[in-house]
């Protein structure tokens, strides 16, 4: 009987453990849910990002040839391109307009001056906006 009686007393301090252990099994359940979501959503949104990779310049006196190679999950519409700031001509070889980039190919891209020519060993700084509005900045030497 008096085992009874002790076991009864004991029997309080058995349920705010198990309480606490239901509580850390629904707060991970619940933490490994949202991870499985918000997962989910970063890929969906990550997948129509804009990435471009620019290589292989080849100056002439006043323009820039250039390979734009497209490695994103869509494809890329390039609107505008800038030389050191200032903006510059762009144009698709062969000429095509608008100059889209479907997603894993490589377009080659005209770049040319406004007005000068460019010099000797100076760096230059090759910008290119897409029509979402990305900017792709790459440098480049012009050595003759």
């Amino acid at each position: 009987m008096n085992y009874i009686r002790k076991f009864k007393r004991n029997s309080k301090a058995l349920s705010p453990v198990v309480a606490s252990i239901i509580l850390i099994a629904v707060t991970v359940a619940v933490s490994v849910v949202v991870a499985a979501w918000m997962g989910g959503m970063t890929i969906g949104l990550m997948g129509n990002a804009e990435q471009v990779s620019v290589s292989n310049p080849v100056f002439t006196a006043s323009a820039v040839t250039i390979q734009v190679r497209n490695t994103g999950g869509a494809s890329v519409t390039l609107s505008s391109a800038t030389i050191d700031g200032a903006t510059a001509t762009l144009t698709a070889v062969p000429t095509a307009s608008p100059i889209t980039i479907a997603k894993g190919t490589t377009g080659t891209i005209n770049i040319a001056l406004a007005s000068g020519t460019f010099a000797a060993g100076a760096q230059y700084q090759l910008g290119l906006v897409t029509a979402k509005g990305t900017s792709i900045v790459y440098t480049a030497t012009y050595n003759p």
